[in-house]
């Protein structure tokens, strides 16, 4: 036997897509400063403390994009 389901859908207000768009801006500008943050802190190490991590210069900007996009 099938059943048929309808789902309605309530329409969204203004204020629910601004408020929806303010949330998205604020994890956005958290995940900028945490990237900036892990860039200036991988950075101010050393090379040879760089090269123990198995990490060059040249991926530290890379490496900073993965750990934000991950969490």
């Amino acid at each position: 036997m099938t059943y048929a389901t309808e789902i309605l859908s309530a329409p969204v207000s203004i204020a629910d897509r601004l408020a929806a768009r303010i949330a998205v801006w604020k994890e956005q500008m958290h995940q900028r400063a945490q990237y900036r943050e892990t860039v200036r802190e991988l950075n101010a190490l050393s090379d040879r403390e760089l090269n123990d991590l198995g990490i060059s210069r040249a991926s530290i900007r890379f490496l900073a994009r993965m750990a934000v996009n991950d969490q």
